[in-house]
């Protein structure tokens, strides 16, 4: 599994938070319209997200072979090709896109879940909470994550995507939880945070109300990093076999070409670059998007506007 990448969060920041309601998308598409670079990922996310979770319920891949145009280049009949057996790649990409989708987001949110709630708690209780949560995070960041990967799909059997989503999630949360320690090491000696300890509010309350919001772009260019990580484990997995090669998506088309030896076929490029292109777009316009958000969840950011 790729490394999760962590960004440091400006010591300085004002410790203020977007309104809710209605001025949430209203500073959203502010900061969409400033930015031709955001507006461009929010759009292309969007249409790749809805277009593969929607996909296999309009297209359905093609059952029967047809060897009489197999590896094809791009055509009015087939926009993207045809594969080794004469099946359109159009086809494959739009239905395949599904467990990529589900695979990605599950596995970030379930990660930022586990690093941002033990991270924040353990930073702000300190002791032997702090000091357990430590441990545990530098536990797991001694054990090559894709290499356990492996060994455990030779014991676990990863047939359901949300089960793969699930591991590839409860392994992906250590790098971020200390980050997230120690940015709210910093962030609970502000004078918010000791104004909001004076009048007796609650720990859940500071934590999740008070510090966390001011992390807000933090968190979420971590758990679009999250996504682009589990994604590319996901796709290192079915290249080596490692996962069932039942059903469609861009994982097994990388495995398909790889074993029938497509890779050595200059007639079989379009069907190679199909799947790598589909998550190369994927992650670019998820990184593009976080800008925008950026924008419109940091304080100091808006106020330059």
């Amino acid at each position: 599994m790729a490394t999760q990448v962590v960004t440091a969060v400006d010591p300085n920041a004002v410790p203020a938070s977007p309104a809710v309601g209605s001025g949430w998308l209203g500073v959203f598409f502010t900061a969409l319209r400033r930015s031709t670079t955001g507006m461009i990922g929010f759009i292309a996310f969007l249409l790749i997200c809805v277009g593969c979770l929607v996909g296999p319920y309009l297209v359905t891949p093609d059952k029967v072979a047809n060897l009489s145009i197999t590896y094809q280049a791009p055509s009015s009949a087939h926009w993207l090709g045809t594969d080794g057996q004469g099946q359109d790649t159009l086809k494959q990409i739009i239905a395949g896109g599904q467990d990529v989708i589900i695979v990605g987001l599950v596995s970030a949110l379930l990660s930022t879940l586990i690093a941002v709630s033990f991270g924040a708690i353990a930073a702000y209780k300190r002791g032997w909470v702090d000091s357990l949560a430590v441990q545990v995070a530098d536990f797991f960041l001694t054990i090559p994550q894709f290499p356990l990967l492996v060994v455990l799909s030779a014991y676990l059997s990863l047939n359901n995507v949300l089960y793969l989503a699930v591991l590839l999630g409860a392994l992906g949360w250590p790098g971020l939880l200390r980050a997230v320690r120690a940015q709210v090491l910093s962030l609970k000696e502000r004078e918010y945070v000791e104004a909001a300890r004076l009048v007796n509010l609650s720990t859940p309350r500071i934590i999740f109300r008070e510090i966390l919001p001011n992390m807000a772009s933090y968190l979420m260019i971590n758990f679009i990093l999250g996504m682009t990580s589990a994604v590319y484990a996901l796709a290192g997995l079915y290249l080596l076999g490692l996962a069932p090669m039942s059903g469609t998506n861009w994982g097994i088309m990388i495995n398909q070409a790889w074993v029938k030896g497509a890779l050595f076929s200059p007639p079989a490029m379009w069907y190679i670059l199909s799947p790598l292109i589909a998550i190369s777009l994927l992650q670019l316009s998820a990184i593009w998007l976080v800008r925008s958000l950026e924008e419109m969840l940091n304080p100091r950011l808006r106020a330059q506007g």
